[in-house]
């Protein structure tokens, strides 16, 4: 499980990369307009939303019978919230710019992406930390591992 799951997140972390990236610099990647980048933002976005949202719904539940750190109100979901504070801002800006509703400005992405960018990272690594086999193997069975949702 902690190896499907570090390969979601690595698609997560190296848009990061490239959106921040282009944020740090104030410019785009060369071969990316800013159509391109601001749907790559929107679909970051989207993906990451999707993302919390299967695992809120369908996984978390089912991990949270046996391990604490999915249960609700701790360490994982409280992260989700956290998160989806600053996604929410960034989702927004970008559909705002989409619409022409303000100009794209890089230092005010960068800044809305600091607001929620330690607290990503860190549960990128945290879920697969517990996903890991390791971890797992002091809560499941391989049976039971081979039942669950995932």
């Amino acid at each position: 499980m902690g190896t499907t799951m570090e390969w979601f997140h690595n698609n997560f972390r190296n848009t990061w990369k490239v959106l921040y990236g282009a944020c740090s610099s104030g410019k785009r990647p060369a071969n990316m307009s800013i159509r391109q980048f601001l749907n790559t933002g929107s679909e970051f976005a989207h993906h990451l939303t999707m993302h919390h949202t299967i695992e809120e719904q369908h996984i978390f539940p089912v991990l949270a019978q046996k391990m604490p750190a999915f249960k609700k109100e701790l360490e994982l979901l409280t992260q989700h919230k956290q998160i989806h504070n600053g996604l929410d801002k960034f989702e927004a800006y970008i559909d705002d710019c989409k619409a022409g509703k303000r100009d794209m400005r890089m230092d005010e992405l960068k800044e809305i992406m600091d607001s929620f960018g330690t607290v990503l990272w860190a549960h990128l690594q945290d879920e697969v930390d517990q996903l890991s086999v390791d971890n797992m193997r002091k809560y499941w069975s391989l049976d039971e591992v081979r039942r669950l949702p995932m």
